[in-house]
């Protein structure tokens, strides 16, 4: 990683903010090349005798060829968010495909149906779309170009439909992974670097997410506590007249202080624990990913080891070993190029989020 004193060689003389540091690394591709452009808004509640639900407004804009319009507004309910992850995670089974946010809340944070809760999933809706739009190989899928642009009994209609192939192979995948035993013989070693990295990053991304939520529960308390200290000084003050003054003063500071207090877990709800949470998520799917990978590297091994216990059907066997061979190479390279697009990826999440903590605890304790 290019550490803070290689950012400040650029220009020594003038010193560089967190914020204009993070301004230096640029990761994602430039604005101007995107071509698809959507957001998620206009949450609306729909009660009905069975159920009651959410609906999210999802609006594309976009000049590719392949659309018979610039722009499609369609409403779309969390299932469909669902339905389409899965059938991403059907068609490119060793892609990293991005995280949902959970269907139920964690108990104790916020209510279920709540504007908060409501507000936290459009976020995290939103994000999940355009971090689609953005993959290079998942934006061109086809679900995902129905998602954004059917109605919704068209949506419906699709769904109906049978697995398709791609399904199929990797419920076979699945199938004969579940007869192999034990660690795959022939995994490359880049894949095993991968496999220990990711069991590190999941270790160390769940304790920081328990420490974020530990330092934010610690900080309401806090809060609601002093809330109750500004109100009370004032009182205090009505019939002591020698430190009156002294003591409306205090609860000045005391509400002063509160509002800054405020404004730092908001910093915290907003930037620090959903970012850390995503990347919590997005740990589960790489292991996933990984053992998919070494799942269809199984089932290579598993007919190598086949033809060289049989003498008869050498050819069929052979031509098999050839397909799959294939399939395996596709897989890695998959799997190779999606890896490091992440990890530039969570880099540049991780470090614009710690600079954002920095810097609000900086005007935190300014204030």
């Amino acid at each position: 990683d290019t550490s803070v004193t290689e950012v400040n060689s650029f220009s020594p003389s003038v010193p560089i903010s967190p914020s204009s540091m993070i301004n230096q690394y640029k990761f994602e591709d430039e604005p101007e090349l995107r071509d698809l452009f959507i957001t998620v808004d206009e949450p609306e509640s729909h009660i009905t005798a069975i159920e009651t639900f959410i609906t999210y407004r999802v609006v594309t804009k976009t000049t590719r060829g392949e659309f018979d319009s610039s722009e499609y507004e369609v409403r779309r309910r969390y299932q469909d968010f669902l339905w389409l992850k899965s059938k991403l995670e059907e068609a490119h089974p060793t892609l990293i495909i991005p995280p949902l946010p959970e269907k139920f809340i964690m108990k104790g944070m916020v209510e279920r149906f709540s504007d908060d809760f409501i507000e936290t999933r459009r976020k995290a809706l939103h994000k999940f779309l355009n971090r689609i739009a953005d993959h290079p190989t998942l934006t061109f899928n086809e679900d995902f170009k129905i998602f954004l642009t059917a109605q919704a009994w068209e949506l419906s209609s699709h769904k109906k439909q049978g697995p398709g192939f791609l399904s199929r192979m990797g419920q076979t995948v699945r199938a004969v992974a579940s007869s192999v035993r034990g660690a795959v013989k022939n995994r490359p070693e880049m894949f095993t670097e991968m496999n220990n990295y990711m069991e590190t990053f999941s270790q160390k991304i769940n304790l920081l997410d328990k420490i974020a939520h530990r330092i934010y529960k610690e900080e309401r308390d806090y809060f609601n506590e002093m809330k109750e200290y500004g109100p009370i000084h004032t009182l205090w003050s009505a019939s002591e007249e020698d430190i009156a003054d002294s003591l409306k003063g205090l609860a000045s500071c005391i509400d002063r202080c509160c509002r800054a207090m405020e404004k730092r877990m908001a910093g915290l709800s907003e930037h620090l624990l959903p970012i850390l949470h995503e990347y919590v998520l997005y740990s589960e799917i790489l292991m996933g990913v990984l053992k998919r990978r070494d799942q269809i590297q199984g089932e290579l091994d598993s007919k190598v080891d086949a033809l060289a216990s049989k003498k008869t059907e050498k050819d069929l066997f052979s031509e098999e070993i050839g397909k799959l061979e294939d399939k395996v190479e596709r897989a890695n390279n998959a799997l190779k190029a999606d890896w490091d697009r992440w990890k530039q990826n969570m880099q540049w999440d991780m470090r614009s989020t710690f600079t954002n903590v920095a810097e609000n605890n900086l005007r935190y304790y300014e204030e």
